[in-house]
């Protein structure tokens, strides 16, 4: 089983990573973008758990080490092994 674990900033959290980015972005030709949110994606193989328990595992992790719930929200598929892209 595959956890794939999205990480981001919260709304109104101010973003520099991001900032630099869509105003690189821009400067170099790409003058649709209007602003870029930087995040991070965890795969997380599990084994010896159900999906249920593997859902529960997973938001605990987040909320202990993964993600900082202050200023991060997350989000979290459970896939079948050779199920995700």
């Amino acid at each position: 089983m595959k956890a794939i674990v999205h990480v981001g900033l919260k709304p109104g959290v101010l973003d520099p990573q991001g900032k630099a980015v869509a105003d690189t972005l821009g400067r170099i030709g790409f003058d649709e973008v209007r602003g870029a949110r930087i995040g991070k994606v965890i795969e997380l193989d599990l084994e010896g758990v159900t999906a249920a328990q593997a859902e529960e595992r997973v938001r605990d992790m987040c909320e202990k080490l993964l993600a900082n719930t202050v200023i991060e929200s997350y989000r979290f598929d459970v896939v079948a092994d050779g199920a995700s892209g």
